[in-house]
Formats: structure tokens, sequence, C-alpha cells
């Protein structure tokens, strides 16, 4: 197990693509927790859709792609809450239109370059081992961003996520708290892009605070484990990839690994899940809830 989960680690560029993963796990499992208590899984996925053409469109240009990315995220944030907070459109119409509306203008203007097959691959799904020092920075400073923010914000997020009515006869823009929420889901989608791409961002969001929710029932506790799980995946899915395509060279692709040890992690604690509950009503009374923005 030490060889396993330390050798790996040795050579620099590896090192550099343990430290995103360990940034990205935490990351997107704090934010994923918010978007799993609103039940927004769509929601992330569309967001995570709709930085493409703004990433195709800094390759092309010769601009930086996290840049390119960033502006398409931001606009579509925008446009996301503007379309779902529209009565005459419904918010899964809503979705619907400017997932397939962004990704298709990527795909158009990245097909109109001759390395369209590896281009297109590569920012569907990253290279997590080309992430270098500019990268890595970048990271660090929209992690910095998200995870003030949500301390900030905290409450206010909570009590829009479990009584909308109540923040709105509090005082609250519910509308801005959406806003928020986008713009938070479309930085970690930022941040990861370069990583581990536009498609397998959204099991970063979704899966680990997903798996948190089977396991506890507060909300400080499902934070902590989302987090913790995301670390952990990472550095995990990319022991193993490294380990099997260097030692029995099978080639595994080092994000889709990652993907794949999140997603036993939330089958685990599907099975178990129902198991510790029981244990907890038995020995200890019922498991606390998270009914109230203050819980956890």
């Amino acid at each position: 197990m030490t060889h396993l989960l330390i050798e790996p680690f040795e050579v620099a560029f590896m090192q550099r693509a343990l430290l995103a993963v360990l940034i990205l796990g935490v990351l997107a499992g704090a934010v994923g927790v918010f978007v799993v208590l609103r039940r927004l899984a769509f929601v992330g996925d569309a967001l995570t859709h709709t930085v493409f053409p703004g990433v195709v469109i800094a390759f092309l240009i010769g601009q930086s792609i996290f840049f390119g990315a960033l502006a398409a995220a931001l606009l579509s944030a925008l446009l996301l809450t503007t379309l779902t907070s529209t009565r005459r459109v419904t918010p899964d119409a809503g979705l619907a239109i400017l997932l397939t509306s962004f990704f298709a203008v990527g795909v158009v203007l990245v097909s109109r370059v001759q390395s369209y097959t590896a281009d297109l691959s590569a920012f569907l799904f990253g290279r997590i081992l080309a992430v270098d020092r500019a990268v890595l920075i970048q990271t660090l400073v929209v992690a910095a961003i998200v995870l003030t923010t949500l301390v900030a914000l905290r409450k206010e997020l909570l009590l829009r996520a479990f009584d909308p009515e109540g923040a709105t006869a509090m005082g609250y823009r519910v509308d801005v708290l959406d806003l928020v929420l986008n713009v938070l889901v479309a930085l970690v989608v930022v941040a990861a892009v370069k990583a581990v791409g536009t498609v397998l961002v959204i099991a970063l969001i979704i899966v680990p605070a997903a798996t948190a929710r089977l396991l506890v029932d507060r909300v400080a506790s499902m934070t902590a484990i989302s987090c913790g799980l995301g670390a952990l995946a990472g550095w995990l899915g990319l022991a193993i990839s490294y380990d099997v395509s260097i030692q029995r060279g099978v080639r595994l692709a080092s994000g889709a690994t990652i993907v794949v040890v999140l997603v036993a992690c939330f089958i685990f604690a599907l099975a178990v899940g129902p198991g510790r509950r029981a244990l907890a009503r038995r020995f200890g009374g019922p498991p606390a809830t998270s009914s109230t923005p203050g819980a956890g």
C-alpha cells in the first residue's frame, strides 16, 4: 500500500497532478454539498458543458484557456439564472437549451481544426498529468475565492436550500443567491477544466456530496466527508492509474480512474448507509437532521 500511494509521486509531474486533484477534491466537495442539497445536479451538468465554447475559442485564438473558460462560465451562470427565473420557460427547458446550444457552438468551432479528435478529447476529459505551475496557481486562486464565499454566505445559502419562502420573507434576494451558487459552480468547472475536462468535473462536484449524504445528516459532517472523499479519491485514482499504466502496461486515463474510485465509494456508501442509520436509531436515537440552516 505504501508503494502504491507514495512511489508514484516521487516525480515532479505526478506531484503537480496530486496537488491539483487535492485542491479540486476539496473545492468541488464543498460546492457539491450545496448543489446536492438544492437538487441541482442537472444545473451543475449544464454549467460543465457551457464553458466548452469559451475553452475552444481561447484555444483557437492562442489565449489562456483559463480565462476563456472563465468568461463562458460567468456568461452561462448569468443566463442560467435569468432563464430559470422566467416563469414562461420551465427550468428544465432552460437548462437543456443553454447546455445544448453552448456545447454545440464549441463542437462546431473545434471541428474546424485539423487535430479535431485529439483536441476534443483533451477539452472533454482533460490532461491532469500535464498540469503546470501556472494552472496550480490559478486553481488556488479560484479555490480561495469560492471557499471564502461559501463561508461568508453559508447561512444564507442553506436558508435558500431548505426554506426559500422564509429566505424571501426575511428580505434575502433569492435570485441573487441562486446566481451566487451558479457562479461558484461555474468557477469550480473553470478550475478543473484543464485537469479533468468539462465532462468528468460533474462527477467531482456531485458524487462526493451524494456519497456523504448517504452516510450523515448534518451539513457540517456532510461537507467534511465530501471534501475528504474528493481529495482521497483523487489521490487513489492517480496512484492506481500510474501503477497500472507503468508497472502493468495497461493504460488507464487518470481523470476517469478518479471518477471510478468516486463511484465505487458511492456504491459502498449506498450499501452500508441503511445499516448505519439503523444502528444510529437503535443506540443513539434518530440521527440529527439538516432541516434547518443552522444544523451542523
